[in-house]
């Protein structure tokens, strides 16, 4: 029974001791020197806009569309669309070498 008195004891000093260090973290003369971590960052990279994100699903859907009616061959569906994901693999590099400098 003595040593479950003895450990309360501790636990309490330990706990009265957290608190106080703790109230001491509230001052705000160290936010000048940390970074914020509030609000909203700025992109790395413009995102797209929406007129560009309507322009892009406006060519793909008329490409698909093109494809299945047979308005334009196979041959030139690959060759368009090969030229689309070369376009994506670009612009990844790009992007990457905007951001990294």
């Amino acid at each position: 029974m003595l040593v479950v008195g003895n450990q309360r004891s501790l636990s309490r000093i330990s706990g009265l001791i957290l608190a106080g260090l703790l109230a001491g973290c509230n001052s705000t003369a160290d936010l000048a020197t940390y970074p914020s971590v509030y609000g909203q960052k700025p992109a790395a990279m413009q995102q797209m806009t929406d007129e560009e994100a309507v322009n892009m699903q406006g060519r793909l859907t008329a490409l698909a569309a093109q494809r299945k009616s047979g308005a334009i061959s196979e041959a030139e569906y690959q060759r368009r669309l090969k030229e689309l994901q070369l376009l994506a693999e670009q612009h990844g590099a790009e992007a990457l070498k905007q951001i990294e400098n």
